[in-house]
This record gives C-alpha cells, structure tokens and sequence, in this order.
C-alpha cells in the first residue's frame, strides 16, 4: 500500500510534469492498480536500500560533509594549498597519483600466483592460460631466460624477479617459436593488461582466480589517505583533512566547535549542523571516510535521513522503511525526535514499523492483515494510539503483554574463545562463548558487535554459519521453488505423469514462451515516453508455452502449481522431498510465499529465514545470526524462537546480535557491548545470564530492559 501505490503513483504525477528529455532519465514507474487517490503529495522515500559499491563513495561525500570540510581547508588550512576542488580525493589536482585517490591498490599474493615446489614445466604458474599448453604459458618457455625443468624454489632472485616483473626487451636466446617482433613482458605486468585494466573483456570470466591471487593493501605512498603530499601539508590545529575523515563523526563535532575564525563562521555553522544531524540519527560512531558499501540497510537509511533534515521545503509525504532496524533502544527516541521535527515542519509522516516504541508517538495508526500473503491485504484497524490500545488486534495485543525473562537457561557444553581480539574499535578483547546455547549479543549501534561476531569470530572458527540479510541472488529468474530445490522434484513429477522430458518443465528452458522467454513480462520501450512493463500477451503472465500449460499433474499445469503458496503445496503434494522442504519454510513462517515468488522481491528479512530454512536438517552447527528480528511482525519473533529452540535441541550453538529485547528475555548468555558507540565502545559491560544483566549499572541494554519487564528498580 505505502510504497507500491502511494509512492509509485506521487513519483510518477511528478515525473510527468518534466520534459520528455528529463523523464527519459528519471525513474520510471507504472501507473499503479489504484480507483483513486485523493490529496497526493510530492513523496520522498527513504528506504533501506544500500547506497552503492562505489569505492569513491563515502559518509562524507554522500552527506556532502566532506565538501563543506574542503571549503573550510581551502580557506584557512596553512600552508594554503589551492581551492576546495584540490582537497577531493576525486580531483587529479589533489588525488594520489600511486592510488589514484581509492586510498588502496592491489597487490600480488605471489604464493597463490606460483607454486614454487614446481617448474614451469609443471605449472608453476598457477592461472589460467599460464598453464603448461596455454598460449601465455609458451610465451615464458620459449624466452631462453629460464630452465624450464627447474623448480621455482631454486630460481635466483634476479631469475624470479625477471620472471614476475621485468617487461618491455627481445629474449636475445629466444626459441624459433618466439615471435620475432614481440618484447619480453613478465607475469604481473601481463595479468594487469590482460585482466585488471578498465577495458578487460575477460576481467568477469576469471573473476574467482583473481580475487585468489589480487588483494588489496593501504596505498604505501599516502597510507590510505587518497589525497598527495601536497594537500595532506594543509592543517588546521594541527590536523589534517585526513585526519578529520578518519575521526568519528562525535569526535569531529568537538574538533569543529574548538575553530574560532570568525570569517568562517558560516562554513563551521554548516558543518556543525550536518554533524549534528547525523548524530542525533545514532551515527556519531561512523567516520567520514568510511566506503558506503559497507555500510548496513538501516546505516544506509539513516544516512538519507540527513539528507533531509536540513531541508526547509514542507507539504511532503515523508515514506519510511523500518527506520528502528539497527538501532539499539536507546536511540531510538532520537529519531522520534526527528519525525516530530519532520511533521511539525508542515510534512506527512508515513512510517512502515514494528517497534512499539516508534508506533507510540504516531498520531494514526493503520494495521493490516490479518495475516500474511493471501491471508491479508485488509485494513484491521485505523485510528488514534489511544483507541489502538483498545481494540485489541494483533499488534495491540502483543505490545501491551507483559514480558518476564524466562526462569531457566540452557547449560553451556564447552565454550568457544576469543583472546587478545583487536580491530577497529576493539583493544585486546577477551570474550567466552558458550556452545550448545542461545547467546544474544546486545550494545548500542556502533559498539563493536558485528566486528566482534561478524568477522572475528568467524576468521577464529571458519566453520561457523553466518545467516545474515545478504540477498541470495540477483536473478530474477530464481524463485522459492528453485532456490530450495524442489522445482527439480516439481518438474520430474510433471514428466512422468505426462511422459515427456522435464525440460519441458522449465521456464529457463524448452518451456518458456518464446516471447517472453519465460519471464512472463515484457517491458515495450517507448522512447522519450516511460517504459511499459506488461503481462505477456502470448502466454498471459503464465511464462510457459500454450503446449506445455496443456499437461497437468494431479489436476493442476506447472503455472497453477507454482501459483500455491507454500501452506497450499504442503497439502497438494505427498512427495516426501518436497513435503520436508515445505515443511521448514513453514517453520520459520515463511508459509504464505507462492513456490513461483522471485526472490529479488523478497525484504532482508524474509531472505534471512530462506536461508534459515535450508539449514534446519542440520546438526550441530555454529551459527551467526544478524538481527533474525528484522521485518518480523512480534507474532513472528515467537515463530523464530521455535524455530531456534529446534537447532538448540539438535545440538547447535545460536550466536544472535539482536536490539530486540523479547530476543534478550529468551536468551540463555548474554554479552553486551558498549559502553557507546564508536572509540567510545568495544569494551564488554557484561557477560552471564539475562536475569544478572539487570543488575549491571554500566550496561544501556539494562536500562531499556527494565523498562520492557516494567521493572520499578
């Protein structure tokens, strides 16, 4: 309703008041499936979509924070060096010229690259095309520079270093193979040309052997700040625009508020502003510089919040997606601050959440379902919070439970351990993880959990399972039924109830309709108008071919069945490979996805217990999860825990980085990290069971916890 009616129509009546030339590079969106819509406004969405893979793309250009820090060098950093464009690590006049201002360049793992226990002979160039009978593989045999029987190990350095990297002279030994025109080249520079230049044809083709043997390093000539010597002499206080970026956004606010130039007075005024901002949206842990490709969904979203804040337009619809994913409950009033600010402003505030305590400050409050899929899709209720709390729904019911901690916990059967741990914010950090039980790992946004449990961790024990809400493909193409496997099982029972080949079967085969190959959808391209996306008129939507929809199994074609939602196949097939697979995506309450769904329109959330669902015939795994709350309706968190009570039982260990503190009250270990976020976190406040958390005075996640259980001390 939010976002693919009320969003898609205001996006698209704006765009239409452009040119032709200005829509053809805009967005395009289809005229949604809407009677009418009455008193629409501009819309403004900000959702959780990541913000890029751009390695030029940071905190501080997305945010624009860096262009005001370059205005403020260019005016009174000492020695002056240039204007503002001279301190972008995006301008040749300033960049680096090793690094060509990414802050890194790649290197070569040379024993990945060679086997030196083999001679050339042998494959001692381990990359495609270098091996023996390869066309490069003969351009090093043929050179007269080396035995080629002779192990790498007992090459001389000057033997190996002409080998790897001297280029550009005639062999004057070469073999009468050797092409007579041709100069000498060694192997790194070869694989730079051949596969690591911008134009590489071949660079996607042999993308797995590269990233075996290139790894990236902080550029040596300006140790990662992107910019060259020049710029980087330009201070103030002593400081650096480097030095600036690298510091958490809390600590830049401080260094900003200690410059008292007057003539600059605006330019820090700006800056302090935007600074604010971002920490008033829980962000004041985050640097400047850090790559927004690594930032989380609920990171990225907060970031677009800033955006907006110091906007002074009003009449808009503001549109949120789970603005609370991500964030600890003790930040959580600050962006309630920011939504009061938004509306008072003179906008409309549309939030999508399940946290009780975004729901409390609404002034409306309309809840749909009943349930989910075909089980939904109504209006429950609407009115004021006061009336809510009365009526007695769904969501009603479940804020307004009391909650206890559970009176017993599982007993740990050994421990995993981290000793001396350092990264980012941690400092030789020691840390003991129960096996066998359900470790919930709490702290503010920022204080070290994901890096902690996330990557050190899993660099300690490789054999731990990450289940986080990466998606699981990008394929269009890939739906429920394939992704779990039983559309193989689908297909091969179609075939022999019609005696024909399963290909048959398959929209990505012979099946698919020739005219949308197997789509369903075609998308008519009309030029300086928006783009139609349209039901294929050949097959309807139905992406088979009119022979193959003709075949059927048990009454129903392959279009039909990939039509049932997963609860409806659970009682059409009696397959037990299919009914077992069924069956997981049932418990982990994901019974309401048609088996044909494709998985790009999944939320984080439900790609999260996809994942969850293949791994329920496991046993005894290590598994990490991230925030499993994410999206879940607080009926659903009961469904989770179920579901993680099954792998406990078959001897699993659970390790849960969680805000939500009904997750916490069913824990059997707690560890909380903190105190804050930033340089102001990465210290454990507490380790044991959820009731002794309650007593720890140091700890956030105690205070907000007694407040949940209604707790007086």
């Amino acid at each position: 309703m939010v976002f693919d009616t009320i969003a898609a129509e205001s996006q698209r009546q704006l765009n239409e008041t452009y040119s032709s030339f200005i829509r053809s590079r805009l967005p395009r969106y289809g005229k949604p499936d809407v009677e009418s819509i009455q008193n629409l406004s501009v819309s403004i969405i900000i959702n959780q979509k990541r913000l890029g893979d751009n390695n030029r793309s940071t905190v501080g250009t997305v945010t624009d924070i860096y262009s005001l820090l370059r205005l403020l060098f260019s005016r009174i950093g000492t020695p002056f060096v240039g204007y503002s464009d001279v301190f972008s690590f995006n301008n040749p006049q300033g960049m680096c010229k090793e690094c060509q201002g990414l802050g890194v360049v790649q290197d070569f793992d040379i024993g990945r690259l060679l086997d030196k226990e083999k001679s050339l002979n042998e494959g001692a160039i381990r990359f495609p095309t270098f091996y023996p009978g390869g066309v490069r593989w003969k351009r090093y045999i043929h050179t007269g520079l080396f035995d080629n029987d002779k192990k790498l190990k007992d090459y001389t350095p000057d033997e190996l270093d002409t080998l790897l990297y001297k280029s550009g002279f005639k062999p004057a030994n070469a073999t009468g193979e050797w092409p007579p025109t041709s100069k000498y080249e060694g192997v790194i520079p070869r694989i730079k040309r051949t596969y690591l230049s911008r134009n590489c044809r071949d660079a996607k083709r042999y993308q797995a052997d590269i990233n075996r043997i290139v790894i990236e390093k902080v550029c040596p000539a300006c140790s990662g700040s992107r910019l060259n010597p020049k710029v980087s002499g330009c201070k103030i206080h002593g400081k650096n625009i480097t030095d600036c970026a690298n510091m958490t956004i809390t600590e830049l606010i401080a260094f900003i508020e200690s410059i008292h130039v007057s003539q600059v007075d605006t330019v820090i005024q700006a800056i302090l502003q935007q600074l604010a901002f971002a920490e008033n949206v829980g962000l004041g842990y985050l640097t400047l510089n850090r790559a927004t490709s690594t930032l989380s969904g609920g990171e990225s979203q907060r970031i677009k919040m800033i955006r907006q804040l110091g906007s002074s337009l009003n009449g808009l619809i503001y549109i949120f997606d789970e603005p609370s994913i991500g964030l600890h409950p003790a930040d959580i009033h600050k962006i309630n601050r920011l939504f009061v600010k938004l509306r008072d402003k003179g906008n409309t505030i549309l939030i999508v959440e399940h946290d009780p305590d975004v729901i409390q400050i609404a002034d409306k409050i309309i809840e749909m379902g009943s349930h989910s899929g075909k089980n939904g899709g109504e209006i429950i209720f609407q009115g004021d919070i006061d009336t809510f709390y009365t009526a007695y729904t769904l969501t009603s019911k479940y804020i307004l439970q009391k909650h206890s901690i559970k009176s017993s916990n599982r007993k740990p059967r050994g421990w995993l351990e981290i000793n001396n741990a350092s990264m980012f914010n941690l400092h030789n950090i020691d840390v003991r993880i129960p096996k066998g039980v359900l470790t919930v790992v709490t702290g503010v946004a920022g204080s070290g959990k994901s890096t902690l449990f996330d990557r050190i961790l899993t660099q300690r024990y490789p054999e731990c399972v990450v289940i986080d809400q990466k998606p699981v493909t990008t394929n269009r193409r890939s739906n429920i039924a394939t992704f779990t496997g039983i559309f193989d099982n689908i297909r091969d029972l179609f075939a022999q109830e019609n005696s024909v080949g399963n290909s048959c079967f398959s929209f990505n085969s012979k099946g698919a309709c020739p005219n949308c190959k197997g789509l369903g959808l075609v998308e008519l391209d009309l030029a300086f108008m928006e783009s139609v996306t349209d039901i294929c008129e050949v097959c309807g939507g139905k992406r088979f071919t009119q022979r193959v929809l003709k075949y059927l199994y048990h009454g129903k074609n392959i279009n039909e069945v990939l039509n049932l939602d997963v609860d409806e196949a659970a009682g059409f097939f009696t397959e037990p490979a299919i009914i077992d697979k069924l069956k997981q995506l049932k418990k982990v309450g994901l019974g309401y996805l048609s088996l044909g769904q494709s998985l790009t329109t999944l939320s984080g959330g439900e790609l999260q217990r996809l994942k969850l669902a293949a791994e329920l015939e496991r046993q005894g795994k290590i598994y990490v999860f991230d925030e499993p709350t994410t999206g879940l309706h607080f009926s659903d968190i009961e469904t989770l825990l179920a579901v993680f009570a099954e792998l406990l039982y078959k001897g699993s260990t659970l390790i849960v980085i969680e805000h939500n503190l009904e997750m916490i009250c069913h824990g059997d270990w707690v560890i909380d990290l903190g105190p804050g976020a930033g340089e102001q976190g990465g210290k454990i406040i507490f380790e044991g069971i959820p009731q002794e958390l309650l007593n720890c005075k140091q700890s956030v996640t105690s205070i907000h916890l007694k407040q949940y259980l209604g707790s007086q001390t």
